[in-house]
């Protein structure tokens, strides 16, 4: 039985080992492989790029002077079949970190070897030729170990006997001086020059201002001509541009008024449909109903018109019989009254004023209930007089005018009353 293994495209598979014994191994890159259980020998080695700071310190150049180097390498393991194979026995079963010290040994090496055979300067001066010159030699003999260098570069390079400080110094000053000397040189060469330029720019700019005037006058004359043509052109083209936007404008005013005219006549006609469908529609849900209701109304006014006359012909006979009954008993119940009081004045006149007298007296106390009638809710009556005569007048006073009320109420003299005169006049 056996098992599969796959790796990314960041690691190489190798399986070594056969079902037959056989010791060749298989190279798989980003891939997947077949091992059998107990007999085939599975391992990885990384194809990632792995970054490489070689540093060589108090190296001694050709002149002798130490310095140290650094630099940056980058390097990874090549996937060709054969080299990918010497790689695997060189490194196969160690970590990454064993194969960069190997790796760093190596190019630190040559680094050193190469350091011994260039000046400071040549260094100094040209690092990208030194850099390229160390992966040149550097590349077979890590190539034969199935590694790649894909790049190099110097990052540093610095001494502790300030060389390098002292040159660049030295340049320096050389630089300025040269500098300096090529400053004054020019500056001459220039004054000379710019003499010389001036005594031909004034002779030049004296006979290019007379053809500068001469050309600017001839310039201003041509615009002049060029504007007024040119003018005269705008103005016809506007004047053209004006009458014909005027003409567009017109038949797309008559085009307007033509299409206003067509909405107006469709507005119309579907106005006066709308006009008939509600005209339909107001006699259908309103004059209709409206007519019905109203003859509705008119039947049942008529009818409620003669219910009212009838009960009120019903009632005015009723009051009219009442009436009749009524006038028939006051007229009989006056007919008695006025034969009583017929009678009663035939009585009245036999018995003469000893009969009015009675009457009157009759009449007294009954009269004399409604007066009191009021007084009749009073308790007491308390009249306040300190003369004992007084009151006595008072009382008087009432007695002698009461036949004078009596004669108002009832037409009957008391005072004419013999019993009576005694009462009110005691003297007499």
């Amino acid at each position: 039985m056996g098992n599969c293994h796959t790796v990314g495209p960041n690691e190489a598979l190798v399986v070594s080992g056969g079902c037959c014994g056989s010791d060749q191994k298989t190279y798989m890159v980003g891939g997947w492989a077949w091992a059998w259980w107990l007999i085939s020998d599975i391992q990885k080695i990384t194809l990632e790029i792995m970054t490489l700071q070689p540093k060589c310190e108090d190296v001694e150049t050709a002149e002798g002077v130490a310095i140290t180097v650094t630099g940056v390498a980058q390097v990874k393991v090549m996937t060709d079949k054969d080299l990918l194979g010497v790689a695997c026995e060189q490194f196969l079963g160690k970590s990454v970190v064993e194969i960069k010290s190997v790796i760093l040994q190596t190019l630190e090496g040559h680094l050193r070897s190469i350091l011994g055979t260039l000046t400071v300067e040549q260094i100094y001066q040209d690092r990208d030729q030194f850099a390229r010159l160390v992966r040149e030699v550097a590349s077979p003999d890590v190539g034969r170990m199935g590694i790649e260098i894909l790049s190099f570069t110097i990052k540093d390079v610095y001494d502790k006997v300030e060389y390098l400080s002292s040159l660049g110094k030295t340049q320096t000053a050389a630089v300025q001086r040269d500098a300096d000397i090529g400053v004054a040189e020019a500056e001459r060469d220039a004054g000379i020059r710019e003499a010389e330029c001036k005594k031909e720019m004034m002779d030049v700019k004296f006979l290019s201002d007379t053809k500068m005037a001469d050309s600017k006058r001839e310039l201003e004359m041509q615009r002049a001509a060029f504007n007024q043509e040119v003018n005269t052109k705008k103005a016809e083209a506007q004047l053209a541009y004006e009458l014909q936007a005027a003409k567009e404008q017109q038949k797309i005013r008559l085009e307007e008024i033509e299409i206003e005219v067509v909405q107006r006549k469709k507005q119309i006609t579907i106005e006066e449909k709308e006009i008939l469908r509600t005209d339909k529609e107001l006699i259908a849900t309103v004059k209709r109903p409206a007519e019905a209701e109203a003859y509705k109304m008119q039947q049942l006014a008529e009818g409620h018109k003669i219910k009212v006359v009838l009960i009120a012909q019903a009632e005015a006979e009723k009051i009219r019989r009442i009436g009749e009954a009524e006038a028939g008993s006051i007229e009989v119940v006056g007919k008695a009254e006025a034969e009583k009081m017929r009678l009663k004045a035939e009585a009245y006149q036999q018995y003469g004023e000893a009969a009015k007298t009675a009457l009157v007296l009759e009449a007294l106390p009954k009269i004399a209930a409604k007066v009191a009638a009021p007084l009749a809710r009073t308790n007491e009556i308390v009249i306040l007089s300190g003369d004992g005569s007084r009151l006595t007048g008072e009382m008087n006073r009432l007695l002698a005018e009461l036949p004078v009320s009596i004669n108002a109420l009832t037409g009957v003299d008391l005072s004419k009353i013999p019993l009576l005169q005694k009462m009110t006049n005691p003297q007499a």
